[in-house]
């Protein structure tokens, strides 16, 4: 038997799911501490010593290749998915949730050039085994 619903849900109504507090578990949390950004940090600040415009940190640069990497997405794709959810911008590095666009979806390319795609797979290899172990 289905029983109809009333109307639609109104956005209002509706109750995220994380109510302020991100899931220990989630996939996302886990591969962030999984990772080394420290040191990731060290060798991308190396490529700016020259000085010149401030870069965008490099969790977000190389956090934002590993989504794109994960997902398949487009470069537009990718900054759309961080933009919607609170666990990507926790991987990348954000302090809080925010819904305008962290970045533009240009810098994609500019990352792609500076980071290895090697690293980036390493990553996402280390997400997969994350996913096997839970």
């Amino acid at each position: 038997m289905y029983r109809s619903q009333d109307s639609q849900l109104s956005f209002y109504d509706f109750l995220p799911p994380y109510h302020g507090e991100l899931a220990a578990d989630n996939r996302w949390v886990r591969l962030a501490a999984a990772i080394d950004w420290k040191s990731f940090e060290q060798q991308y600040s190396a490529l700016f010593a020259r000085g010149g415009k401030i870069a965008i940190p490099a969790r977000v640069a190389l956090g934002s290749l590993i989504v794109r990497e994960v997902y398949g997405a487009t470069d537009r794709q990718t900054v759309e998915l961080i933009r919607e959810s609170p666990y990507l911008q926790y991987f990348i590095g954000l302090k809080t949730f925010g819904d305008a666009l962290p970045f533009s979806y240009r810098s994609m390319e500019r990352f792609r050039t500076r980071i290895p795609k090697k690293l980036v797979q390493q990553a996402v290899r280390k997400m997969r085994e994350l996913e096997w172990e839970k």
